[in-house]
């Protein structure tokens, strides 16, 4: 895997073994086994004004106590998920704003909203997905938990325009059995020059990936919370709710768990430009990868 600044390398490995964990007896070679590790990677760019990053908060803060929610994550064969809320830009380094958290219970999730819901709402600069992917690859590497499933859920209003080649870290990724599921936000017809056409295309070309991975882009600010709701039971139990937020649409199978088909996006055909973001900012601060 390409190597992160060393400055950054530190900062996640610092929080990676900062753990936050309930009890839990269940081991695995010295690590806690969970159903699934998770990394909410969220976008806190300047793209979206303060109103927006709070909404975004206060979704997953909502969905976190959630009964559903909370059911998907006690009911898996180990009962209970680890989980780490990472706030990305492009000026700084991913910030994992929440260390690895076992989730096991309706308290344990509650605990996990609260301690997010007070945490401050900042913005950064630039968009760089390709960093935030990377971060969190190094945050799975180090995490002190053993999974049947790794997940990067990465949210974001706007395409990669600094750091390495997103398709090309996404890829790296992919290789590693991480799932990679999206969350485009799309609130507002593209108008400042860094904006691209038709997100929810280059999030599905360039961001995400693996078995079974999907998106959920969403078109109002009204539907985030329902749509952050039915994505994390789909990432947690592979179950789709109806009851809320907008259809889903996958990177490769058309099914998910027994065969159910799922509803499908129908969006342009054609590979979308993965470099669409560094080219509508003239190109500068991003790097190819050899």
């Amino acid at each position: 895997m390409r190597r992160l600044p060393k400055q950054l390398g530190a900062v996640l490995v610092a929080a990676a073994l900062g753990l936050a964990c309930g009890p839990s007896s269940a081991q695995a070679n010295g690590k806690t086994r969970v159903d699934i590790r998770l990394v909410l990677a969220v976008d806190v760019s300047q793209s979206m004004d303060y109103n927006e990053h709070e909404l975004q908060k206060n979704g997953y803060v909502t969905a976190f106590r959630d009964p559903v929610v909370i059911r998907a994550i006690t009911g898996g064969h180990e009962g209970r998920i680890a989980v780490t809320y990472l706030e990305w830009g492009g000026a700084y380094d991913p910030r994992p704003t929440i260390p690895w958290t076992i989730i096991d219970s309706p308290a344990a999730a509650h605990a996990f909203a609260d301690r997010l819901a007070s945490a401050p709402v900042i913005s950064e600069q630039r968009t760089s997905i390709s960093n935030a992917l990377l971060a969190s690859s190094v945050l799975l590497q180090t995490s002190n938990f053993t999974s049947h499933r790794d997940v990067i859920d990465v949210s974001g209003d706007g395409a990669n325009n600094t750091g390495p080649q997103v398709d090309r870290a996404r890829d790296e990724i992919l290789r590693q059995g991480i799932i990679i599921n999206g969350l485009p936000i799309m609130i507002r017809p593209p108008t400042q020059f860094y904006d691209i056409e038709h997100l929810d295309r280059y999030y599905k070309d360039c961001v995400i990936g693996g078995q079974g991975a999907f998106m959920a882009a969403v078109y109002d600010l009204k539907q985030l919370a329902a749509t952050i709701r039915k994505k994390l039971v789909m990432e947690i139990a592979g179950l789709e709710l109806k009851d809320g937020g907008p259809p889903v649409q996958f990177a490769e199978a058309p099914t998910l768990g027994g065969g159910v088909r799922q509803v499908q996006l129908k969006l342009p055909a054609g590979k979308y430009n993965c470099l669409a973001g560094e080219e509508a900012v003239g190109g500068g601060g991003y790097y190819r990868y050899p």
